[in-house]
């Protein structure tokens, strides 16, 4: 489209050039020889500066270039009247090249340059005298204008659609990696849940039964090889689970694991506490706590409008609670879970993962009052280190 424009300027450019001169010819003006030499001259002048790359490049040739060329059309001018005409296409050069403030100068310039020449060439002096360039300039500047808005707004749309590329791209990838890390950590649970605890079931029944044999029957060893089986079978369902757990708590335990989220959370301090005396928890607690967590602050952040927030993990006689509180904009629970009514994630989703282990997430805020976020876990009956 620009090359078609440019184009078009060129030819018109240039027929109005040939017309003065062919006029001037065809009147046989008396100094019409000298109308085609300033005719060619200004044409010359103009091809030089279309065919120059430094033109286009820089604001300081395309000054010098264009006031070349207003020599040109003044000495045109002061010849013929009908060098009045290639007054339009100017106006476009010198708003495309010069800063605005200055283009518009110069066409306000050349348009009072070219009345001035129709008159002293005692032209009859009428309305459309002064209406013609005036309304000429009018026109140029407005089509410049209105180019300059449609090319930023195709600019500015052109970034949009690469944006929208670029972040369909990241949720794509986000997308696919929380499908994998999702996958491994529903994998953890089956094993957990149904082989794990199956074998250590089968275990303990073997053990007791064990126990039951006389002393030299024959079934004791085949009681004690099946017990050394699900033994070794649990110690390998347990590295299965180990091996499936995410990654933020595979280097390190629990709080370690949330040390590290407050840290890597951007544009927001976060601080970290324990009470308690800190646990083993089993992989799917731990799990569902960091998860929670992470949830929790990417709210903040990108909701909250909070400067600081606090995680507090509390290990307790019979439950963990992890407790997240910023000191944001804060919002109406009621109002926001009406406004969920169709569905949604994030709150919802936190309080799935507490159901399923058996806990309770509590949510407290008020508009201007900052958010606290309560999640509640009860321990598993007996040993609470036991991975099982």
């Amino acid at each position: 489209m620009l090359r078609a424009l440019r184009l078009c300027l060129h030819a018109l450019l240039g027929g109005l050039i040939a017309l003065a001169a062919v006029k001037a010819v065809a009147d046989d003006a008396p100094d019409a020889t000298a109308v085609v030499l300033a005719a060619v001259t200004m044409a010359v002048v103009y091809t030089v500066g279309t065919l120059s790359p430094a033109v286009d490049r820089s604001p300081r040739p395309a000054a010098v270039w264009l006031a070349a060329l207003g020599l040109a059309w003044l000495i045109l001018l002061a010849l013929s009247p009908d060098g009045l005409w290639a007054a339009f296409p100017l106006y476009f050069l010198q708003l495309h090249l010069l800063p605005m403030r200055w283009g518009l100068a110069a066409v306000v310039a050349t348009a009072a340059a070219a009345i001035a020449g129709f008159v002293l060439h005692g032209q009859t002096v009428t309305p459309g005298t002064f209406i013609g360039p005036l309304l000429g300039a009018a026109v140029a500047v407005a089509t410049v204008l209105g180019y300059q808005a449609l090319y930023r707004e195709s600019e500015r749309r052109r970034e949009l659609i690469d944006e929208l590329l670029a972040t369909r791209e990241d949720l794509a990838a986000a997308e696919r990696t929380a499908g994998t890390l999702a996958e491994r950590e529903r994998l953890a649970r089956e094993i957990h849940d149904t082989l794990a605890q199956g074998l250590s079931s089968i275990q303990l029944l073997l053990r007791a039964a064990e126990r039951t044999l006389p002393v030299g029957d024959p079934a004791a060893a085949h009681v004690r090889q099946a017990r050394e089986a699900a033994q070794d079978n649990l110690a390998e369902a347990r590295r299965f689970v180990r091996a499936l757990t995410p990654p933020d708590l595979e280097h390190g335990s629990l709080p370690a694991a949330l040390e590290r989220l407050c840290a890597a959370t951007p544009g927001l301090a976060v601080r970290f506490a324990v009470s308690g005396t800190p646990v083993k928890l089993p992989t799917p607690y731990e799990v569902a706590l960091l998860r929670i967590a992470q949830s929790a602050l990417a709210n903040t952040v990108r909701h909250a409008g909070a400067a600081r927030a606090e995680i507090t993990l509390s290990f307790m006689d019979t439950s963990v609670a992890l407790d997240v509180v910023d000191d944001g904009v804060g919002f109406d629970p009621l109002a926001a879970r009406a406004a969920r009514a169709g569905g949604g994630f994030g709150l919802p989703a936190m309080r799935s993962r507490a159901r399923s282990l058996g806990g309770m997430l509590s949510v407290e805020s008020a508009p201007g009052q900052g958010t606290a976020v309560a999640i509640t876990l009860p321990l598993p009956s007996g040993d609470p280190g036991d991975p099982t």
